[in-house]
């Protein structure tokens, strides 16, 4: 370990303006606990990251999901001339086909991937720093592979996309909000939408009373999440889509950042429901960060219930309690769907980096490339897609009978 990550940092430092953005140091941890101090210097400074790589969230993850899975924290740092922490990219190593693999921690939990980065050093680095980078680290792995990477954030340009990239299969999709929510739902939609919505709600009254809420308490928050977990395996099932969910540990991370009080007296991973009587019909968890609400995922009771929309009733409501709280962006993750078109219209790019660090890299990022061209042209192909999906639910039904 280089021995500038071993500099204290005090809550004066992460108030202080970087005026010396010139990476000149490197370091990589293999361990999350010792990279901790520069992470949450970054977290708390002028930084350009996502709510996804906050330190509390990947430690969660990396805890629960990565370390069982066998992955291997490979965290790369660097640091100016005055040891002050610049960037920090929070990877995992794992293996695959028998090389060693670097990409970002969190997994299919992670909607967006993305580096944690003084603005300042995000405005000021170039394709020749990135190149040092990867030369520190071309010894102890043979490919990154970095996905679903936001091209902009907060008004800025991801530095990771100086290096080569290629347009991901998905594009991620958000809208902003206001401090009006009437004004902000009569501008999202018109008149027979809202008379629409105004049917469902009262259809769905007409079940039983009612309930939004957040859900805090951890007896109740242990309830809500059987819930989810049934929902969501239910849903995946009907679809033919494999549940990650469902994968080992995943139940005890988001258990984990649903109750636990962290750094900030916050959970990690907000969770809400909503209920008709003692029936919950939809659910949704996400993380806050910089203004924004990020939906992590969501469910709805098949049924009777479905009918009514539960879910977009939930997201209406949501958004609302948003709205008030005063943040400025909700985002409904990745990938295309209709009920994410009410509030998130806006469709932002993401990329994916697949950089071979050596000569089996090389063999590997190529194969990594072409599926990820194929799978990205299927999806923008309606026919192709939809093709897929109906293969998908035709597998399901007759999966029982074989």
């Amino acid at each position: 370990m280089n021995v500038v990550a071993m500099r204290v940092f005090t809550a004066e430092d992460r108030l202080l303006p970087v005026v010396d953005g010139q990476i000149v140091r490197f370091a990589v941890f293999d361990d999350i606990e010792a990279a901790e101090a520069p992470w949450r210097a970054l977290e708390h400074g002028d930084t350009l990251c996502t709510p996804y790589q906050r330190y509390d969230f990947l430690k969660a993850w990396q805890t629960h999901v990565g370390a069982p899975a066998g992955v291997t924290p490979f965290i790369m740092a660097g640091f100016n001339t005055a040891g002050l922490p610049l960037f920090l990219l929070p990877l995992g190593a794992r293996r695959v086909a028998g090389a060693t693999v670097l990409e970002f921690l969190g997994g299919k939990h992670a909607n967006f991937n993305m580096g944690l980065w003084r603005r300042e050093a995000a405005a000021q680095v170039k394709a020749a720093d990135l190149g040092a980078m990867l030369k520190q680290i071309a010894g102890r792995a043979d490919m990154l592979v970095l996905i679903n990477q936001p091209l902009t954030w907060n008004g800025a340009t991801n530095p990771m996309a100086l290096l080569p990239q290629q347009r991901s299969a998905n594009f991620g999709f958000s809208g902003s909000l206001a401090p009006d929510f009437e004004a902000l739902l009569r501008a999202r939609t018109n008149a027979n939408t809202r008379k629409k919505m105004r049917k469902k709600e009262r259809a769905l009254a007409d079940l039983g009373t009612v309930r939004f809420e957040r859900v805090q308490c951890p007896n109740e928050i242990r309830r809500v999440l059987d819930a989810f977990f049934k929902q969501k395996s239910a849903r995946m099932r009907a679809i033919g889509v494999a549940d990650v969910f469902a994968e080992p540990g995943v139940r005890r991370f988001i258990e984990a950042a649903t109750t636990e009080r962290l750094e900030q007296s916050e959970p990690v991973i907000e969770l809400y429901a909503l209920s008709v009587d003692d029936i919950i019909v939809a659910t949704m968890g996400g993380i806050v960060g910089g203004g924004r609400f990020c939906a992590m995922f969501n469910s709805i009771l098949p049924g009777r219930y479905a009918v009514e929309s539960p879910g977009e009733q939930l997201i209406v409501n949501l958004v609302r309690q948003c709205c008030e709280r005063g943040l400025d962006t909700f985002d409904l993750g990745i990938g295309e769907s209709r009920y994410k078109q009410l509030f998130c219209e806006d469709a932002e790019p993401l990329f994916d980096n697949y950089l071979p660090l050596s000569p089996s890299g090389r063999l590997l990022a190529t194969g990594y490339k072409i599926g990820a061209a194929i799978k990205r042209g299927i999806k923008q192909h309606p026919q192709l897609w939809s093709m897929v999906r109906a293969t998908r639910r035709i597998r399901a039904r007759l999966k029982p009978q074989l």
